[in-house]
């Protein structure tokens, strides 16, 4: 059942959340995605038959929380991230970000690392406000960002993405791959070949810049940005089981 939750900014958010033993999973959803997403449901479900508990949830601008997605940027919806897991989540989570989640849960890892048990990113997308829309962008599509405060890029969904200049400002604040990224915690990230949205160059960056002793990158040979097959699914579920058994969290029903 969908609740809410008042965060400290002011924003209000909606959530989902499985209660159960030992470590939880936060899923983190990508930009213009919503929790009702398919791997978002499947996670759930794979966690609720493990007795273990799990939070979903939208951030402001998206899917069933307050707010326009255009006021939005990376900046707040890692805040609402943080918001979530402080105020309904207890002791160190699993965080499995997809896309832009990805970047949110490597931003989270360094804001709050006491919460953070191991990260699975699907087809993470670090720093893409600068790397992906700001270096495609031509001289016009520049000038009308300035002008205009906002340029409409094509999603190859039902709609544009509208690309606001604080979601650009902002995001040169929140960048990971800049400056040195350690985690020292269990790290899986999964790539398929076929993703039109995030690079194989752009996840064997992440892999390379990563300082820590357990990072493992997996290519996934003919998937797509969206990662939802059945085999993808069970290919996320069986990197959250690796990474519980790391930290020795094996509790099951």
């Amino acid at each position: 059942m969908t609740e809410f939750l008042d965060t400290p900014t002011g924003r209000r958010i909606a959530y989902n959340r499985v209660e159960g033993e030992g470590i939880g999973i936060v899923f983190l959803g990508g930009f213009m995605s919503d929790m009702a997403g398919t791997k978002a449901v499947a996670i759930e479900h794979w966690a609720r038959a493990q007795g273990r508990p799990f939070l979903r949830f939208d951030y402001s601008g998206h899917g069933e929380s307050a707010g326009q997605f255009e006021d939005g940027c990376i900046g707040d919806w890692a805040e609402d991230a943080r918001a979530a897991i402080k105020a309904l989540t207890l002791g160190p989570q699993i965080l499995v970000g997809s896309s832009m989640g990805g970047w949110i849960a490597l931003l989270l890892s360094k804001r709050i690392p006491e919460q953070i048990a191991g990260l699975v990113g699907i087809a993470a997308a670090p720093d893409f406000t600068q790397d992906g829309f700001w270096a495609g962008f031509d001289a016009e599509q520049r000038e009308t960002l300035a002008r205009d405060g906002v340029v409409y890029l094509p999603s190859g969904y039902d709609s544009d993405y509208p690309i606001t200049k604080r979601l650009i400002e902002d995001g040169r604040t929140q960048l990971v791959l800049r400056e040195p990224l350690s985690l020292p915690f269990s790290v899986r990230l999964m790539q398929g070949t076929e993703d039109s949205s995030v690079t194989r160059e752009t996840a064997l960056r992440l892999f390379d810049h990563i300082d820590g002793e357990d990072v493992r990158l997996n290519f996934v040979k003919g998937a797509d940005h969206s990662f939802s097959t059945a085999a993808c699914l069970k290919m996320i579920e069986d990197a959250i089981s690796d990474v519980l058994d790391q930290v020795g969290d094996a509790t099951s029903v």
